[in-house]
Protein backbone atom coordinates (compact mmCIF):
# COMPACT_ATOMS: atom_id res chain seq x y z
CA UNK A 1 0.00 0.00 0.00
CA UNK A 2 2.79 2.41 0.88
CA UNK A 3 4.58 1.80 -2.42
CA UNK A 4 1.37 2.38 -4.37
CA UNK A 5 0.84 5.62 -2.45
CA UNK A 6 4.39 6.79 -3.24
CA UNK A 7 3.71 6.23 -6.94
CA UNK A 8 0.36 8.00 -6.64
CA UNK A 9 2.03 10.97 -4.90
CA UNK A 10 4.66 11.22 -7.62
CA UNK A 11 2.03 11.11 -10.36
CA UNK A 12 -0.12 13.58 -8.44
CA UNK A 13 2.83 15.96 -8.07
CA UNK A 14 3.32 16.21 -11.82
CA UNK A 15 -0.40 16.34 -12.57
CA UNK A 16 -0.96 19.21 -10.13
CA UNK A 17 2.12 20.98 -11.45
CA UNK A 18 0.96 20.69 -15.07
CA UNK A 19 -2.55 21.85 -14.18
CA UNK A 20 -1.22 24.76 -12.13
CA UNK A 21 1.07 26.01 -14.88
CA UNK A 22 -1.61 25.55 -17.53
CA UNK A 23 -4.09 27.51 -15.42
CA UNK A 24 -1.57 30.32 -14.94
CA UNK A 25 -0.17 30.74 -18.43
CA UNK A 26 -2.82 29.31 -20.77
CA UNK A 27 -6.07 30.18 -19.00
CA UNK A 28 -4.72 33.20 -17.08
CA UNK A 29 -6.34 31.93 -13.88
CA UNK A 30 -3.70 33.04 -11.41
CA UNK A 31 -5.64 32.31 -8.23
CA UNK A 32 -6.57 28.85 -9.47
CA UNK A 33 -2.95 28.13 -10.30
CA UNK A 34 -1.82 29.22 -6.84
CA UNK A 35 -4.41 26.93 -5.25
CA UNK A 36 -3.31 23.96 -7.36
CA UNK A 37 0.36 24.50 -6.58
CA UNK A 38 -0.38 24.88 -2.87
CA UNK A 39 -1.96 21.43 -2.96
CA UNK A 40 1.47 19.91 -3.65
CA UNK A 41 2.56 19.72 0.04
CA UNK A 42 -0.70 17.96 0.91
CA UNK A 43 0.57 14.91 -0.98
CA UNK A 44 3.57 14.58 1.35
CA UNK A 45 1.34 15.02 4.42
CA UNK A 46 -0.94 12.23 3.18
CA UNK A 47 2.02 9.94 2.55
CA UNK A 48 3.43 10.67 6.00
CA UNK A 49 0.07 10.04 7.68
CA UNK A 50 -0.51 6.76 5.84
CA UNK A 51 3.02 5.53 6.61
CA UNK A 52 2.57 6.30 10.31
CA UNK A 53 -0.86 4.65 10.28
CA UNK A 54 0.61 1.55 8.63
CA UNK A 55 3.24 1.21 11.36
CA UNK A 56 0.69 1.91 14.08
CA UNK A 57 -1.47 -0.94 12.87
CA UNK A 58 1.33 -3.45 13.36
CA UNK A 59 3.04 -3.48 9.97
CA UNK A 60 6.64 -4.67 10.08
CA UNK A 61 9.06 -1.85 9.22
CA UNK A 62 10.24 -2.53 5.69
CA UNK A 63 11.98 -0.97 2.75
CA UNK A 64 8.75 0.71 1.64
CA UNK A 65 8.67 2.78 4.84
CA UNK A 66 12.29 3.79 4.29
CA UNK A 67 11.56 4.70 0.69
CA UNK A 68 8.62 6.83 1.82
CA UNK A 69 10.92 8.76 4.19
CA UNK A 70 13.46 9.36 1.41
CA UNK A 71 10.71 10.50 -0.94
CA UNK A 72 9.32 12.97 1.59
CA UNK A 73 12.80 14.32 2.29
CA UNK A 74 13.52 14.79 -1.40
CA UNK A 75 10.25 16.59 -2.10
CA UNK A 76 10.72 18.87 0.90
CA UNK A 77 14.18 19.90 -0.32
CA UNK A 78 13.72 19.85 -4.10
CA UNK A 79 9.97 20.14 -4.66
CA UNK A 80 9.80 23.95 -4.60
CA UNK A 81 13.04 24.17 -6.59
CA UNK A 82 11.55 21.94 -9.30
CA UNK A 83 8.31 23.95 -9.40
CA UNK A 84 10.24 27.21 -9.65
CA UNK A 85 12.46 25.88 -12.43
CA UNK A 86 9.53 24.64 -14.48
CA UNK A 87 7.60 27.84 -13.82
CA UNK A 88 10.45 29.80 -15.39
CA UNK A 89 10.32 27.66 -18.53
CA UNK A 90 6.51 27.84 -18.68
CA UNK A 91 6.63 31.62 -18.28
CA UNK A 92 9.00 31.79 -21.26
CA UNK A 93 7.24 29.32 -23.58
CA UNK A 94 3.62 29.98 -22.64
CA UNK A 95 3.61 33.44 -21.09
CA UNK A 96 5.98 35.31 -23.39
CA UNK A 97 8.53 35.94 -20.64
CA UNK A 98 12.29 36.07 -21.00
CA UNK A 99 14.18 32.79 -21.39
CA UNK A 100 15.24 31.31 -18.05
CA UNK A 101 18.84 31.79 -17.02
CA UNK A 102 20.94 28.68 -17.53
CA UNK A 103 23.04 27.31 -14.67
CA UNK A 104 26.69 28.33 -14.60
CA UNK A 105 29.05 25.82 -16.14
CA UNK A 106 32.50 27.08 -15.20
CA UNK A 107 34.56 28.61 -12.45
CA UNK A 108 33.53 29.55 -8.95
CA UNK A 109 30.02 30.36 -10.12
CA UNK A 110 29.56 26.65 -10.88
CA UNK A 111 31.08 25.75 -7.50
CA UNK A 112 28.62 28.03 -5.68
CA UNK A 113 25.74 26.56 -7.68
CA UNK A 114 26.77 23.02 -6.76
CA UNK A 115 27.17 24.08 -3.15
CA UNK A 116 23.61 25.41 -3.02
CA UNK A 117 22.34 22.17 -4.51
CA UNK A 118 24.27 20.22 -1.87
CA UNK A 119 22.57 22.24 0.85
CA UNK A 120 19.26 21.05 -0.56
CA UNK A 121 20.51 17.48 -0.43
CA UNK A 122 21.55 18.11 3.17
CA UNK A 123 18.00 19.21 3.97
CA UNK A 124 16.58 16.16 2.19
CA UNK A 125 18.86 13.80 4.15
CA UNK A 126 18.08 15.54 7.43
CA UNK A 127 14.32 15.25 6.91
CA UNK A 128 14.56 11.62 5.82
CA UNK A 129 16.84 10.63 8.71
CA UNK A 130 14.61 12.44 11.22
CA UNK A 131 11.50 10.63 9.94
CA UNK A 132 13.31 7.29 9.97
CA UNK A 133 14.62 7.90 13.48
CA UNK A 134 11.09 8.72 14.63
CA UNK A 135 9.94 5.42 13.14
CA UNK A 136 12.75 3.59 14.94
CA UNK A 137 11.72 5.08 18.27
CA UNK A 138 8.08 4.32 17.55
CA UNK A 139 8.73 0.66 16.78
CA UNK A 140 10.97 0.28 19.81
CA UNK A 141 13.33 -2.51 20.76
CA UNK A 142 10.84 -5.27 20.05
CA UNK A 143 10.65 -4.69 16.29
CA UNK A 144 13.16 -5.20 13.51
CA UNK A 145 14.36 -1.73 12.50
CA UNK A 146 17.32 -2.85 10.38
CA UNK A 147 15.65 -1.71 7.14
CA UNK A 148 14.99 1.73 8.61
CA UNK A 149 18.62 2.01 9.74
CA UNK A 150 19.76 0.93 6.28
CA UNK A 151 17.80 3.76 4.65
CA UNK A 152 19.33 6.22 7.08
CA UNK A 153 22.75 5.15 5.86
CA UNK A 154 21.51 5.39 2.28
CA UNK A 155 20.53 9.02 2.86
CA UNK A 156 23.90 9.77 4.48
CA UNK A 157 25.82 8.08 1.67
CA UNK A 158 23.94 10.09 -0.96
CA UNK A 159 24.72 13.25 1.02
CA UNK A 160 28.40 12.33 1.19
CA UNK A 161 28.70 11.50 -2.51
CA UNK A 162 26.97 14.74 -3.51
CA UNK A 163 29.23 16.61 -1.09
CA UNK A 164 32.35 15.17 -2.72
CA UNK A 165 31.06 16.21 -6.15
CA UNK A 166 30.35 19.76 -4.93
CA UNK A 167 33.75 19.92 -3.22
CA UNK A 168 35.50 18.82 -6.41
CA UNK A 169 34.02 21.81 -8.25
CA UNK A 170 35.35 24.06 -5.46
CA UNK A 171 38.87 22.61 -5.37
CA UNK A 172 39.21 22.10 -9.11
CA UNK A 173 36.95 24.71 -10.72
CA UNK A 174 36.10 23.88 -14.30
CA UNK A 175 37.63 26.38 -16.69
CA UNK A 176 35.76 27.92 -19.58
CA UNK A 177 37.52 26.74 -22.76
CA UNK A 178 36.36 29.88 -24.55
CA UNK A 179 37.58 32.15 -21.79
CA UNK A 180 34.11 33.70 -21.32
CA UNK A 181 32.36 34.51 -18.10
CA UNK A 182 30.16 31.94 -16.41
CA UNK A 183 26.41 32.32 -16.51
CA UNK A 184 24.47 33.32 -13.48
CA UNK A 185 22.96 30.54 -11.34
CA UNK A 186 19.62 29.19 -12.47
CA UNK A 187 18.29 28.40 -9.01
CA UNK A 188 16.73 31.81 -8.62
CA UNK A 189 13.04 32.46 -8.76
CA UNK A 190 11.54 33.50 -12.09
CA UNK A 191 10.85 37.17 -12.61
CA UNK A 192 7.24 36.81 -11.55
CA UNK A 193 8.19 34.92 -8.39
CA UNK A 194 10.58 37.76 -7.47
CA UNK A 195 7.77 40.25 -7.98
CA UNK A 196 9.41 42.11 -10.85
CA UNK A 197 7.19 40.84 -13.65
CA UNK A 198 3.59 41.79 -14.02
CA UNK A 199 1.29 38.73 -13.67
CA UNK A 200 -1.71 38.19 -15.87
CA UNK A 201 -4.60 40.40 -14.89
CA UNK A 202 -7.33 37.83 -15.46
CA UNK A 203 -8.11 36.05 -12.18
CA UNK A 204 -10.43 33.24 -11.25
Amino acid sequence: MVVALIIACEVGFWVLLALGLAARYLLKWRRTSVFLLLCEPVLELVLFAVTAWDLKNGAEPGWEHGLAALYIGYTVAYGHYTIRWLDGHAAHRLGGGPPPVKPPRYGMARARHEGRLWLRTLLAAAVACALLQGAVWYVGDEGDVSSLRAFQWTALRALGIHGLVALAYLIWPKKDPAGGSAARPVDRAPEEARGTARPATTKR
